[in-house]
């Protein structure tokens, strides 16, 4: 886990020093380029045929946006998650605590929209790709990894679709994450959802 999340940090403090970067709602209309870091939370479930209820996990990841046209303020954000997400309630008559630790990769599509000289707003849309490479499930007190055989698939793919609001580098948004691939290892089907909220900056 520590290596992970200094993988992360490295990859944020990595990214190239010397572009010209997107620097709030004032500069909106004059950069191409940006990156950032992010922590936030995320209140996930799961829905289906296991359909267990929300668990708060944590979310952290360094993000590369690139402007895509030269006439509007339209970006392509990238980057590294680690995200916690999960559900926690009842199934098949035993109680469920599930995480599920995942290395993701979004590709969001963001536009940039000035309020004023010192405010911006970002809708997004666009998927996501993960791979859970770590968690355990608890039934009815007794503990499990999430993967073992009639548990829970690794991968993990689905759309985010939220706003962001950025106050010169400052950065806040929330969202929803909807997963569409089948992440039950089991006859029944089931897919990871999550509300997201995320605070960073941008340079």
């Amino acid at each position: 886990m520590k290596k992970i999340l200094t993988a992360i940090l490295a990859l944020v403090i990595s990214l190239p020093m010397s572009a010209q970067y997107y620097r709030g709602g004032s500069k909106i209309d004059k950069s191409n380029l940006y990156y950032g870091a992010r922590f936030g939370l995320t209140m996930a479930n799961t829905s289906g045929d296991i359909d267990l209820g929300t668990k708060t996990g944590m979310t952290l990841a360094g993000v590369l946006g690139i402007q895509v046209s030269s006439v509007t303020p339209m970006f392509i954000e990238s980057g590294l998650y680690y995200t916690q997400r999960g559900g926690k309630g009842s199934f098949m008559d035993a109680k469920w605590d599930t995480n599920l630790n995942y290395l993701e990769l979004p590709f969001l599509i963001k536009y940039g929209i000035k309020t004023n000289s010192d405010f911006a707003l970002l809708p997004f849309v666009g998927p996501y790709f993960s791979y859970a490479f770590g968690g355990k499930t608890k039934i009815n007190g007794e503990k499990h990894s999430s993967f073992r055989d009639g548990y829970f698939h690794h991968p993990d793919m689905g759309f985010k679709v939220g706003c962001g609001v950025e106050y010169n580098m400052v950065y806040l948004e929330g969202g929803f994450q909807i997963g569409v691939a089948d992440i039950s290892d089991t006859d029944e089907s089931t897919h990871g959802n999550a509300f997201f909220v995320n605070f960073g900056v941008n340079f």
